[in-house]
């Protein structure tokens, strides 16, 4: 372990005394290492962004049911439109549909002006929903009460608003027990959901909450459906969709070879998805920039040589006075490994500062990873033993007297 420190010592101060020539040759390893980190911290922040963003749409352990399921041709959009819209007369046959299901909130969802004593927001997303929204475990309140049984079965002009519309509308004053308007209607203010912040530079927090009734009175009765359902255990969620299939589709009068003519989606589809569409791309982009290691790599290797040829003689006075050929190719190797790590931790270092900036600039978050931060400096460290070996074994082999003999 001491010779190991002593030669990291000797490879230290060989970089610190020929600095310019040390940048230059860990150049590669510093714009590959950058690179790396910052693709991966940024991708990181995209994935936990993007799993946020869905799992604040699912439920872990729940499913939609819409008029469409995911459609990802122009094709499959026409199609799925000319489906028949989901109906409350859809949800009774999913929760009559078998012992799996647990419970079945049917929804609309519209765009519509809400306003307040002068303050008018533009396309704020108005949700109608049935009475079990108060069962789902996302559901909270922050300020003032849920929408009650009562008033989701009697259709109450009854609102719970997100943080942001809460706080746009009414700034520091109370707005529970307010009246609102929703598309000219006016609307008492029942509560304020907690703040969700921001996704990809999208607010999760402009939107009202209503009962599915009212939306009706307001919008009509025709907007089509949607369920979020849930089943009874949290294991069973396959099986639920599997009964929830099987209920429309006997429901509908659907035959044998008939496709549905609804979609089941759950947030697995779309992580699933999602997945599969930025492997290969981040593989490719990490593939691309793993090509700047080989090369410096190369760099190194030759810098390596000139050095073996440069300290000739100094190598040919260790090997007369006693020094082994492992001692020599020891020597040679943790100077390359030094040097070659020595590029890896300014490159995270930079690859670190540039995911913070583009953070900073864009709506896509940073996330730095204890791996990549190894990942990044491991690598650094093999590209310097493997493109260190043959300089130091032509070290090794060198003949001490003709080592000496060299000008």
């Amino acid at each position: 372990m001491n010779q190991f420190f002593e030669a990291a010592g000797i490879a230290l101060q060989a970089i610190w005394a020929n600095k310019l020539r040390s940048l230059l040759t860990v150049l590669g390893n510093i714009v590959a290492v950058t690179s790396i980190i910052a693709v991966v911290s940024l991708v990181q922040g995209l994935n936990a962004s993007v799993q946020d963003m869905i799992q604040s749409e699912f439920a872990a352990d729940a499913f939609t049911v819409g008029r469409a399921g995911l459609t990802l041709t122009e094709e499959e959009q026409l199609k799925a439109q000319s489906n028949p819209r989901l109906t409350l007369d859809d949800a009774k046959a999913i929760r009559d549909g078998g012992p799996n299901i647990g419970m079945v909130m049917a929804e609309s969802r519209t765009g519509a002006t809400v306003a307040y004593r002068g303050v008018s927001l533009e396309g704020v997303t108005v949700r109608g929903v049935s009475k079990e929204y108060n069962s789902i475990p996302s559901t909270q309140i922050e300020l003032g009460r849920t929408i009650t049984p009562g008033e989701f079965d009697a259709g109450r002009f009854v609102a719970i608003l997100g943080w942001d519309t809460a706080d746009s509308l009414f700034g520091a004053v109370n707005p529970i027990d307010k009246v609102i308007t929703i598309a000219g209607v006016h609307f008492r203010v029942a509560g304020v959901a907690p703040k969700r912040g921001v996704i990809l530079g999208e607010s999760q927090d402009e939107f009202a909450i209503v009962p599915l009734g009212a939306v009706q009175r307001v919008f009509g009765s025709r907007m089509s459906l949607r369920f979020t359902v849930r089943p009874t255990q949290p294991e069973l969620v396959q099986a639920a969709m599997d009964d929830t299939r099987v209920a429309l589709r006997i429901e509908r009068r659907l035959r044998p070879k008939q496709p549905d003519n609804f979609g089941i989606v759950s947030s697995e589809t779309f992580l699933n998805l999602y997945r599969s569409a930025t492997s290969m791309i981040f593989g490719v982009l990490i593939g691309v920039v793993s090509l700047s290691l080989v090369v410096g790599g190369i760099v190194i290797m030759n810098i390596m040589l000139m050095v073996v040829s440069e300290r000739t003689r100094e190598i040919g006075l260790r090997k007369s006075l006693g020094a082994r050929r492992r001692d020599v190719l020891w020597q040679i190797l943790t100077e390359s490994i030094t040097l070659s790590t020595f590029g890896g931790v300014i490159g995270t270092a930079l690859g670190f500062l540039l995911a913070w900036g583009v953070s900073k600039v864009s709506p896509l978050p940073a996330i730095v990873e204890v791996w990549s931060v190894a990942l990044g400096i491991s690598m650094t460290a093999v590209v310097g033993l493997f493109f260190g070996l043959y300089p130091a074994m032509r070290a090794a082999a060198l003949d001490p007297i003709e080592a000496l003999r060299r000008e």
